[in-house]
């Protein structure tokens, strides 16, 4: 457990992002005389790049990537940083290609998108789905794992922590909306980013450095893991060919069709604070390799040499001993980080837990109130549709609390979450990849892709668990992924020929004739320009790949 001073300066930092959501929350609705339902769940379309940039990667990072990327960097290496280095190509393709119809549109959720583009019958079932994975994959996931830090940190029972955690954020998000989101999560991604900076420098000199790193994993027969292209065989189950194929049908739905992602970027002020603001986090997720997945590599070889004893993660299962690596970023910081460090580090882990929450909250107000709420009482007003949205919030948690036990049962946190992805995502991907590149796809194509999509992915998530040793369960979740969206888009484009497309005055003009038609926008002169950060973060994540192939 922690010493009394470092349990002071978690129980400061939690006060002070309490009072400070509250305090911009009811700021903004003051100047805003009202309490619109566009100031609540947008910030009254007022963000600027910066604070979009930082509330992507905040509500993006959560105690999942703290704890579980560590636990990856322990386990298999630097491979698990895929996801988060492709993330960066994915956020290029959201600022060029998807930002400039979310805000022409005036759209206020991705499923009111969906309508515009393809018919009600789209939102409604995206609508559905968007909430159901907000509660599973943002915030269930993310109490998971802030539990388990917080039992080991604070010797505090994981229900009971996550619970009073949980209450906390949800206040200060309800009563504040988007704005108190922002606002908070902009802070809070600076002392996530502080602290895990401060883990990993103290690895880096508990290990003596670099190459002393580097030796003990070639006395280990372990170089691979600094690999994160992987070959055929490899017993991860992510061969370079699984990243490639795989991870931009997850990349996609998650940074581009995902409601709690992208929220942000529809509050965005114009079209080039949204473009910037996206490709501000694209630069922003070169960290995590650096930050989270390191310090668990670097923790592999200080267990191998002595200087970092694990024998509290040792279990015994099936009869051996192996090493339940779920609690190594805890334990990194009980014995590797001085006392005071350790107080901003929980800080961090808080800080991604809390901004996860209130992300998520916020979207699955929006989602409600706006897309099955408003659906069926057109005439609602602003403050019923404010009203709907906290209660459908303050419903939601309760609920992921619930689901609590059942997802704890994977063993690795961070491949659990993916699994998942790799499931819901296809069919989303496809019909927004087609959506806005195809002029073809008609209603009728989406809203079948959808159905049979999303219908296929549970049928093979439910055998591949249920009957692992067969030829679904053998699939790698990313290859599946790739295999599903395969499914999906013949899926549209046959029912697209069956049921040809029929555009309206709206979605006539939400598609792109060409993908060079996306470039024509001149934005910001200078540094700023879309179109110049969009090729830097492309040479620079090309450059990363090639040093670390």
């Amino acid at each position: 457990m922690i010493n009394s001073i470092d349990g002071v300066i978690s129980l400061i930092y939690i006060i002070a992002i309490f009072i400070i959501g509250l305090w911009a929350g009811i700021r903004h609705k003051a100047k805003s005389n009202g309490s619109s339902a566009n100031e609540y769940f947008l910030a009254g379309k007022t963000l600027r790049w910066p604070m979009i940039g930082l509330a992507l990667f905040a509500t993006n990072i959560s105690c999942i990537h703290l704890v579980s990327l560590a636990q990856s960097g322990f386990d298999s290496g630097l491979l698990n940083g895929n996801f988060e280095w492709m993330a960066s190509f994915t956020l290029i393709l959201l600022a060029v290609f998807f930002v400039p119809f979310y805000l022409k549109s005036g759209v206020s959720t991705l499923p009111d998108f969906l309508e515009k583009r393809y018919d009600r019958a789209s939102r409604d079932w995206l609508a559905i789905v968007s909430v159901a994975s907000a509660i599973i994959i943002h915030i269930a996931f993310s109490l998971l794992a802030g539990g388990i830090v917080l039992q080991t940190l604070l010797g505090i029972n994981m229900y009971y922590s996550v619970i009073a955690i949980a209450i906390i954020t949800a206040v200060y998000t309800i009563v504040g909306g988007l704005t108190a989101v922002v606002v908070t999560e902009s802070i809070q991604t600076v002392v996530l980013l502080a602290g895990a900076i401060i883990m990993s420098l103290v690895a880096y000199n508990k290990m003596g450095g670099w190459q002393p790193m580097v030796n003990v994993l070639e006395q280990t027969n372990q170089l691979q893991k600094l690999s994160m292209m992987r070959p055929h065989g490899d017993a991860s189950g992510l061969p370079w060919y699984a990243v490639f194929l795989g991870y931009p049908i997850l990349g996609i739905w998650y940074w581009c069709a995902d409601q709690t992602i992208v929220q942000r970027v529809l509050g965005a002020k114009d079209e080039n604070h949204g473009r910037a603001g996206s490709l501000f986090c694209g630069f922003m997720k070169i960290l995590p390799v650096f930050i989270f997945v390191m310090p668990g590599l670097f923790a592999w070889t200080l267990y191998k040499t002595g200087q970092l004893n694990i024998d509290s993660l040792k279990v015994i299962h099936e009869g051996k001993e192996t090493i339940n690596s779920k609690g190594i970023y805890t334990l990194m910081i009980l014995q590797l980080v001085p006392k005071g460090l350790a107080g901003i580090l929980v800080a961090a882990l808080l800080s991604g837990l809390m901004s996860q929450i209130s992300g998520a909250l916020n979207s699955i107000s929006t989602l409600v109130s706006y897309d099955m709420y408003k659906r069926w009482r057109p005439q609602a007003t602003d403050d019923s549709l404010v009203k709907v949205g906290k209660i459908a919030a303050g419903a939601s948690l309760v609920f992921s609390l619930l689901l609590l036990p059942l997802l704890n049962r994977y063993e690795s946190i961070f491949n659990g979450l993916n699994d998942i992805i790799a499931h819901i995502a296809p069919p989303i991907t496809c019909v927004f990849l087609l959506g806005v590149f195809w002029k073809g796809a008609s209603a009728q194509s989406a809203k079948l892709t959808l159905y049979l999509g999303s219908a296929l992915g549970v049928l093979v998530f439910i055998t591949g668990k249920v009957f692992p040793a067969s030829l679904i369960g053998q699939i790698p979740f990313m290859v599946m992924a790739f295999y599903l969206f395969c499914v999906c888009v013949a899926i549209q484009v046959v029912t697209a020929k069956l049921y040809p497309v029929v555009y309206s005055p709206q979605s006539e003009v939400l598609y792109w004739q060409s993908p060079f038609e996306a470039l024509k926008s001149p934005g910001w002169k200078g540094i700023g320009n879309y179109k110049f950060l969009s090729v830097m973060l492309i040479v620079i994540m090309s450059v990363l790949f090639w040093i670390f192939r």
